[in-house]
């Protein structure tokens, strides 16, 4: 088994077009995860904008600062084709349009905004109260027969705490609230391992007794800071459901404390 690193690696044809494989480990059910495809579009800005913001000694290098994605239709396993489009330049921040193809089709439509991420303490913050490390009695989704179809629960390690979690034992009555913790196999995480934690919660829309595939329709997500080693720690909540349609927001927080990625993302459930 890869690791997150080696599985989302990219490789540059030269003129801003990348190519890259969509291995079956980092799937839910047959389909290539939508965090995974972030990561993607992802390192394709960062770099894409190398190019026009050089790396300089003494400098902190290139991270996305914000995704913008919308997910047009989901691409099969195997090779994809990421194109690439500067849309501006500047000192703080560039601006780089992505686009992920398979055989010939759009999938995934991306903005990157690319910089320097600032490495300063905080002069605020406002953050759900969640512990470094998983309670006792967290569930290792790896280890559950769903992770047969969830494959990211085996290719990281993946926690989920059950107090809220109704679904487990078929409750339907707990907010839309879940808590998780995450970390990749056999190497630390990094911004784009926390831009795939922001999406890797099962939808929160379980609690509603609606399980299945909950396809994202758009995901914003925002990364705040590099992530030091250990335990990624997740809170996942939605404000409403209308029909098929919800939305779910989740906050990862690194082993320190600090906030390293914020996602909001538009998507749809299987009817009540």
């Amino acid at each position: 088994m890869g690791t997150f690193t080696t599985a989302s690696a990219i490789r540059s044809l030269g003129d801003g077009t990348f190519t890259a494989n969509l291995g079956a480990e980092w799937t839910v059910g047959p389909k290539p995860h939508g965090g995974f495809l972030l990561a993607l579009v992802a390192r394709a800005g960062v770099q894409a904008a190398e190019v026009v913001m050089p790396s300089q000694d003494g400098v902190a290098p290139l991270s996305p600062l914000a995704v913008s994605a919308h997910f047009l239709r989901a691409p099969e396993v195997g090779p994809v084709l990421l194109r690439t489009d500067v849309r501006k330049t500047g000192r703080t921040a560039t601006v780089v349009a992505v686009y992920l193809e398979q055989r010939g089709r759009s999938c995934v439509e991306a903005v990157v905004t690319v910089g320097r991420m600032p490495d300063e303490r905080p002069e605020y913050v406002d953050l759900p109260g969640l512990p470094a490390e998983p309670p006792p009695d967290a569930i290792d989704l790896g280890a559950m027969q769903a992770a047969d179809a969830f494959k990211l629960a085996t290719t990281c390690d993946l926690r989920l705490d059950p107090a809220g979690a109704g679904f487990l034992t078929g409750r339907t009555g707990d907010p839309l609230r879940l808590r998780l913790w995450v970390r990749p196999r056999d190497e630390r995480p990094d911004v784009l391992f926390a831009l795939l934690a922001g999406d890797i919660s099962m939808p929160v829309t379980f609690n509603l007794g609606r399980f299945g595939w909950a396809p994202t329709v758009q995901l914003t997500a925002l990364l705040r800071a590099n992530p030091a080693p250990g335990w990624l720690r997740l809170q996942v909540s939605c404000s409403a459901v209308h029909g098929q349609w919800f939305d779910e927001d989740a906050v990862v927080i690194d082993s320190t404390g600090r906030l390293v990625c914020q996602a909001r993302q538009l998507a749809l459930t299987s009817a009540g």
